[in-house]
Protein backbone atom coordinates (compact mmCIF):
# COMPACT_ATOMS: atom_id res chain seq x y z
CA UNK A 1 0.00 0.00 0.00
CA UNK A 2 1.33 3.71 -0.50
CA UNK A 3 1.91 6.06 2.80
CA UNK A 4 3.42 8.90 3.84
CA UNK A 5 5.82 8.21 6.48
CA UNK A 6 7.79 10.29 8.86
CA UNK A 7 11.59 8.83 9.21
CA UNK A 8 12.87 11.65 11.47
CA UNK A 9 11.82 14.80 13.95
CA UNK A 10 12.82 18.08 11.59
CA UNK A 11 12.60 21.67 11.99
CA UNK A 12 9.79 22.64 9.12
CA UNK A 13 11.89 25.90 9.06
CA UNK A 14 14.48 23.92 7.69
CA UNK A 15 12.63 21.11 5.60
CA UNK A 16 9.47 21.68 3.89
CA UNK A 17 8.86 18.25 2.79
CA UNK A 18 9.41 16.07 6.11
CA UNK A 19 7.03 12.95 4.70
CA UNK A 20 7.96 10.28 2.29
CA UNK A 21 5.57 8.47 -0.08
CA UNK A 22 6.18 5.00 -0.05
CA UNK A 23 4.81 1.41 -0.79
CA UNK A 24 4.96 -0.47 2.60
CA UNK A 25 3.10 -3.79 3.58
CA UNK A 26 -0.31 -3.65 3.82
CA UNK A 27 -1.98 -4.37 7.83
CA UNK A 28 -3.51 -7.26 8.71
CA UNK A 29 -5.74 -7.26 11.52
CA UNK A 30 -5.27 -9.32 15.00
CA UNK A 31 -8.05 -10.61 16.93
CA UNK A 32 -10.02 -7.73 18.20
CA UNK A 33 -8.82 -5.43 15.12
CA UNK A 34 -10.33 -4.31 11.98
CA UNK A 35 -8.65 -2.97 8.84
CA UNK A 36 -10.13 -0.06 6.72
CA UNK A 37 -9.48 1.05 3.28
CA UNK A 38 -8.75 4.86 3.91
CA UNK A 39 -11.23 6.92 2.15
CA UNK A 40 -10.01 10.51 3.88
CA UNK A 41 -7.95 11.57 6.56
CA UNK A 42 -7.75 15.15 8.12
CA UNK A 43 -4.35 17.18 8.46
CA UNK A 44 -4.25 18.64 12.08
CA UNK A 45 -1.71 20.50 13.94
CA UNK A 46 -0.67 17.62 16.04
CA UNK A 47 0.78 16.46 13.29
CA UNK A 48 3.43 19.27 13.23
CA UNK A 49 4.08 18.72 17.28
CA UNK A 50 5.01 15.09 15.82
CA UNK A 51 7.37 16.03 13.38
CA UNK A 52 8.71 18.85 14.84
CA UNK A 53 9.47 16.50 18.09
CA UNK A 54 7.18 18.71 20.40
CA UNK A 55 5.05 14.76 21.15
CA UNK A 56 7.61 12.91 19.33
CA UNK A 57 6.70 9.41 18.23
CA UNK A 58 8.38 6.90 20.14
CA UNK A 59 9.51 4.86 16.84
CA UNK A 60 10.75 5.65 13.90
CA UNK A 61 9.37 5.30 11.09
CA UNK A 62 5.58 6.40 11.66
CA UNK A 63 2.59 7.33 9.48
CA UNK A 64 0.89 9.93 11.01
CA UNK A 65 -2.63 11.11 10.46
CA UNK A 66 -5.53 10.37 13.15
CA UNK A 67 -9.13 11.80 11.20
CA UNK A 68 -9.30 9.18 9.81
CA UNK A 69 -12.64 8.02 7.73
CA UNK A 70 -13.24 4.65 5.52
CA UNK A 71 -14.37 1.24 5.12
CA UNK A 72 -14.09 -2.23 6.88
CA UNK A 73 -12.35 -4.23 4.01
CA UNK A 74 -11.74 -6.87 7.13
CA UNK A 75 -12.27 -7.71 10.58
CA UNK A 76 -9.98 -10.05 13.20
CA UNK A 77 -11.11 -12.72 15.08
CA UNK A 78 -13.78 -11.83 17.58
CA UNK A 79 -14.89 -8.90 15.65
CA UNK A 80 -18.88 -8.41 16.10
CA UNK A 81 -19.56 -4.75 16.42
CA UNK A 82 -18.25 -3.93 12.59
CA UNK A 83 -18.99 -5.58 9.46
CA UNK A 84 -16.98 -5.69 5.90
CA UNK A 85 -18.31 -2.60 4.09
CA UNK A 86 -19.09 -0.05 7.37
CA UNK A 87 -18.20 3.34 6.80
CA UNK A 88 -16.23 3.83 9.90
CA UNK A 89 -14.23 6.87 11.36
CA UNK A 90 -10.88 7.13 13.76
CA UNK A 91 -9.69 9.56 15.69
CA UNK A 92 -6.77 10.45 18.23
CA UNK A 93 -7.30 7.92 20.91
CA UNK A 94 -6.53 4.63 18.94
CA UNK A 95 -7.06 2.57 22.20
CA UNK A 96 -6.82 3.24 26.09
CA UNK A 97 -7.86 1.60 29.43
CA UNK A 98 -11.77 1.83 27.89
CA UNK A 99 -12.70 3.68 31.51
CA UNK A 100 -13.97 7.34 31.71
CA UNK A 101 -10.24 8.64 32.11
CA UNK A 102 -8.95 6.63 29.44
CA UNK A 103 -7.92 10.52 27.92
CA UNK A 104 -5.17 10.46 30.83
CA UNK A 105 -4.64 6.64 30.76
CA UNK A 106 -0.95 5.31 30.60
CA UNK A 107 -2.75 2.68 28.11
CA UNK A 108 -3.43 5.21 25.75
CA UNK A 109 -2.16 5.03 22.56
CA UNK A 110 -2.41 7.61 20.23
CA UNK A 111 -2.96 7.02 16.20
CA UNK A 112 -0.36 8.11 13.61
CA UNK A 113 2.45 8.95 16.79
CA UNK A 114 2.35 5.88 18.88
CA UNK A 115 1.12 3.51 15.91
CA UNK A 116 0.59 3.85 12.55
CA UNK A 117 -2.48 6.14 11.08
CA UNK A 118 -4.36 7.21 8.45
CA UNK A 119 -1.74 8.85 5.73
CA UNK A 120 -1.77 5.57 4.00
CA UNK A 121 -4.59 3.63 2.16
CA UNK A 122 -4.94 1.01 4.68
CA UNK A 123 -4.64 1.19 8.87
CA UNK A 124 -5.73 -1.31 11.33
CA UNK A 125 -8.01 -0.21 14.62
CA UNK A 126 -9.43 -2.46 17.90
CA UNK A 127 -12.79 -2.14 17.16
CA UNK A 128 -14.27 -0.31 19.79
CA UNK A 129 -12.04 2.56 18.57
CA UNK A 130 -13.97 2.47 15.75
CA UNK A 131 -17.12 4.68 15.30
CA UNK A 132 -19.98 4.52 12.81
CA UNK A 133 -19.60 7.67 10.74
CA UNK A 134 -23.34 9.42 9.94
CA UNK A 135 -24.73 8.98 6.40
CA UNK A 136 -25.31 12.74 6.42
CA UNK A 137 -21.76 13.49 5.62
CA UNK A 138 -19.16 13.08 3.10
CA UNK A 139 -16.23 11.13 4.04
CA UNK A 140 -14.33 14.87 3.56
CA UNK A 141 -16.76 16.37 5.25
CA UNK A 142 -16.32 13.62 8.08
CA UNK A 143 -13.06 13.68 8.96
CA UNK A 144 -12.30 16.63 10.70
CA UNK A 145 -14.67 15.55 13.33
CA UNK A 146 -12.98 13.00 14.05
CA UNK A 147 -10.69 15.05 15.96
CA UNK A 148 -11.55 18.76 15.38
CA UNK A 149 -15.13 18.28 16.03
CA UNK A 150 -14.36 15.88 18.96
CA UNK A 151 -12.12 17.58 21.07
CA UNK A 152 -14.20 20.42 20.09
CA UNK A 153 -16.90 19.41 22.13
CA UNK A 154 -14.97 17.95 24.77
CA UNK A 155 -13.40 21.77 25.16
CA UNK A 156 -16.64 23.01 25.18
CA UNK A 157 -17.95 21.26 28.07
CA UNK A 158 -14.48 21.28 29.77
CA UNK A 159 -15.53 25.33 29.96
CA UNK A 160 -18.85 24.60 31.89
CA UNK A 161 -20.57 27.05 30.10
CA UNK A 162 -24.49 27.87 29.92
CA UNK A 163 -26.65 29.46 27.50
CA UNK A 164 -26.58 33.14 27.44
CA UNK A 165 -23.58 33.69 29.02
CA UNK A 166 -20.29 34.64 26.86
CA UNK A 167 -17.79 32.52 25.04
CA UNK A 168 -14.16 33.72 23.01
CA UNK A 169 -12.70 31.59 20.52
CA UNK A 170 -8.39 32.38 20.43
CA UNK A 171 -7.73 30.89 16.45
CA UNK A 172 -10.05 30.08 13.97
CA UNK A 173 -9.04 26.57 11.74
CA UNK A 174 -10.36 23.62 11.93
CA UNK A 175 -11.31 22.87 15.56
CA UNK A 176 -13.06 26.53 16.34
CA UNK A 177 -14.96 26.63 13.01
CA UNK A 178 -16.41 23.30 14.39
CA UNK A 179 -16.96 25.13 18.11
CA UNK A 180 -18.83 27.95 16.63
CA UNK A 181 -21.77 26.66 15.14
CA UNK A 182 -21.58 23.73 17.83
CA UNK A 183 -22.26 26.45 20.50
CA UNK A 184 -24.65 28.20 18.64
CA UNK A 185 -27.14 25.17 18.65
CA UNK A 186 -26.69 24.12 22.37
CA UNK A 187 -26.35 27.20 23.30
CA UNK A 188 -28.32 29.98 21.43
CA UNK A 189 -28.34 33.03 23.57
CA UNK A 190 -24.87 32.66 24.14
CA UNK A 191 -22.42 35.41 22.07
CA UNK A 192 -19.32 34.18 20.67
CA UNK A 193 -16.12 36.38 20.19
CA UNK A 194 -13.01 35.77 18.17
CA UNK A 195 -9.81 36.20 18.41
CA UNK A 196 -8.03 35.93 15.20
CA UNK A 197 -4.61 37.05 13.62
CA UNK A 198 -5.39 36.47 9.97
CA UNK A 199 -8.22 39.10 8.53
CA UNK A 200 -9.69 36.41 6.51
CA UNK A 201 -10.33 34.31 9.22
CA UNK A 202 -12.30 37.18 11.17
CA UNK A 203 -14.30 37.58 7.86
CA UNK A 204 -14.98 33.70 8.35
CA UNK A 205 -16.22 33.88 11.81
CA UNK A 206 -18.45 36.66 11.33
CA UNK A 207 -19.98 34.50 8.43
CA UNK A 208 -20.54 31.68 10.52
CA UNK A 209 -22.33 33.74 13.30
CA UNK A 210 -19.41 35.83 16.09
CA UNK A 211 -20.95 37.98 17.56
CA UNK A 212 -17.48 39.90 17.24
CA UNK A 213 -13.90 39.04 15.36
CA UNK A 214 -10.82 40.95 16.34
CA UNK A 215 -6.97 40.16 16.35
CA UNK A 216 -5.29 38.01 18.66
CA UNK A 217 -4.32 41.41 20.84
CA UNK A 218 -7.63 43.14 20.61
CA UNK A 219 -9.85 43.32 23.65
CA UNK A 220 -13.28 42.11 23.73
CA UNK A 221 -16.48 44.46 23.88
CA UNK A 222 -17.08 42.97 26.48
CA UNK A 223 -15.51 40.34 29.66
CA UNK A 224 -16.09 36.88 28.78
CA UNK A 225 -17.13 33.92 30.35
CA UNK A 226 -15.53 30.58 29.35
CA UNK A 227 -12.72 31.23 26.08
CA UNK A 228 -11.49 28.00 24.35
CA UNK A 229 -7.67 29.06 22.77
CA UNK A 230 -7.20 26.14 19.83
CA UNK A 231 -3.23 28.23 19.00
CA UNK A 232 0.10 26.64 18.97
CA UNK A 233 1.04 29.99 20.87
CA UNK A 234 1.55 31.37 24.05
CA UNK A 235 0.42 35.17 23.36
CA UNK A 236 -3.48 34.25 22.90
CA UNK A 237 -3.19 32.74 26.39
CA UNK A 238 -1.91 35.76 27.86
CA UNK A 239 -4.05 37.56 26.00
CA UNK A 240 -7.36 35.71 26.97
CA UNK A 241 -6.59 35.52 30.39
CA UNK A 242 -6.67 39.56 30.22
CA UNK A 243 -9.89 39.05 28.54
CA UNK A 244 -11.52 36.69 31.04
CA UNK A 245 -14.17 37.86 33.36
CA UNK A 246 -14.01 37.35 37.27
CA UNK A 247 -14.63 33.75 37.69
CA UNK A 248 -13.94 32.89 33.98
CA UNK A 249 -12.31 29.78 33.05
CA UNK A 250 -9.61 29.69 30.01
CA UNK A 251 -9.40 25.78 28.40
CA UNK A 252 -6.53 25.40 26.01
CA UNK A 253 -7.03 22.60 23.49
CA UNK A 254 -3.45 21.80 22.52
CA UNK A 255 -1.61 19.02 22.89
CA UNK A 256 1.47 21.20 23.31
CA UNK A 257 2.83 24.77 22.82
CA UNK A 258 5.74 26.14 21.11
CA UNK A 259 8.41 27.41 22.47
CA UNK A 260 8.81 30.91 20.29
CA UNK A 261 7.19 33.06 21.88
CA UNK A 262 7.45 31.40 25.71
CA UNK A 263 8.96 34.73 26.37
CA UNK A 264 5.28 35.70 26.77
CA UNK A 265 4.70 33.82 29.73
CA UNK A 266 6.61 36.64 31.53
CA UNK A 267 4.06 39.03 30.74
CA UNK A 268 1.55 37.02 32.97
CA UNK A 269 0.38 39.36 36.06
CA UNK A 270 -1.27 37.23 38.62
CA UNK A 271 -3.21 40.57 39.94
CA UNK A 272 -4.15 40.92 36.07
CA UNK A 273 -4.51 37.66 34.81
CA UNK A 274 -5.10 35.35 37.09
CA UNK A 275 -6.85 36.86 40.28
CA UNK A 276 -10.72 37.18 40.79
CA UNK A 277 -10.94 33.31 40.99
CA UNK A 278 -10.04 33.10 36.84
CA UNK A 279 -8.78 29.33 35.86
CA UNK A 280 -6.89 28.09 33.52
CA UNK A 281 -7.96 23.96 32.49
CA UNK A 282 -6.37 21.84 29.87
CA UNK A 283 -8.01 19.27 27.50
CA UNK A 284 -6.15 15.98 27.43
CA UNK A 285 -6.34 13.93 24.28
CA UNK A 286 -10.03 12.54 24.10
CA UNK A 287 -12.29 9.41 25.48
CA UNK A 288 -13.93 7.18 23.01
CA UNK A 289 -17.09 8.55 24.51
CA UNK A 290 -16.38 12.18 23.38
CA UNK A 291 -16.07 10.53 19.83
CA UNK A 292 -19.60 8.30 20.02
CA UNK A 293 -21.54 11.21 21.79
CA UNK A 294 -20.34 13.54 19.09
CA UNK A 295 -21.00 12.30 15.63
CA UNK A 296 -24.43 11.78 16.26
CA UNK A 297 -25.00 15.44 17.70
CA UNK A 298 -23.02 16.84 14.39
CA UNK A 299 -25.36 15.20 12.20
CA UNK A 300 -28.25 16.03 14.19
CA UNK A 301 -27.32 19.98 13.77
CA UNK A 302 -26.27 19.21 10.68
CA UNK A 303 -22.68 20.50 11.45
CA UNK A 304 -20.56 21.59 8.23
CA UNK A 305 -16.75 21.51 7.69
CA UNK A 306 -15.19 23.47 5.58
CA UNK A 307 -12.56 21.88 3.70
CA UNK A 308 -9.68 21.97 1.67
CA UNK A 309 -8.81 18.53 -0.29
CA UNK A 310 -5.32 17.38 -1.07
CA UNK A 311 -4.22 14.33 -2.95
CA UNK A 312 -2.44 11.66 -0.60
CA UNK A 313 0.75 12.53 -2.61
CA UNK A 314 0.29 16.45 -1.63
CA UNK A 315 0.82 15.71 2.19
CA UNK A 316 3.74 17.84 2.76
CA UNK A 317 2.03 20.38 1.07
CA UNK A 318 -0.71 20.51 3.10
CA UNK A 319 1.34 20.69 6.42
CA UNK A 320 3.41 22.90 5.26
CA UNK A 321 0.33 25.57 4.65
CA UNK A 322 -0.91 24.51 7.79
CA UNK A 323 2.27 25.89 9.64
CA UNK A 324 2.34 29.19 7.45
CA UNK A 325 -0.84 29.72 8.80
CA UNK A 326 -2.84 29.15 5.51
CA UNK A 327 -6.12 27.65 6.89
CA UNK A 328 -9.56 28.48 5.91
CA UNK A 329 -11.67 25.82 7.92
CA UNK A 330 -9.64 22.01 7.52
CA UNK A 331 -7.18 20.10 5.48
CA UNK A 332 -8.55 17.06 4.08
CA UNK A 333 -5.98 14.35 2.10
CA UNK A 334 -8.23 11.94 0.23
CA UNK A 335 -6.80 8.36 -1.41
CA UNK A 336 -8.52 8.43 -4.37
CA UNK A 337 -8.28 11.91 -6.00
Amino acid sequence: MRAQILRQVVSLRDVSTPLELVDVPTPRPVRGEIRIRIAACGVCHTELDEIEGRTAPPNLPIVPGHEVVGYVDEVGDGVVSHRVGDRVGVGWIHSSSGDERENISPKFRATGRDVNGGYAEFMTVPSDYAYPIPSSFSDAEAAPLLCAGAIGYRAVRLTGIKDGRTLGLTGFGGSAHLVLQMVRHQFPRTKIFVFARDPDQQVFARELGAEWAGHTTDRAPVPLDAIIDTTPAWQPVVEGLANLAPGGRLVINAIRKEDADKERLLQLSYHEHLWMEREVKTVANITHYDIREFLPLAAEISLRSTVTAYPLEEANRALMELKQGSVKGAKVLLMDS
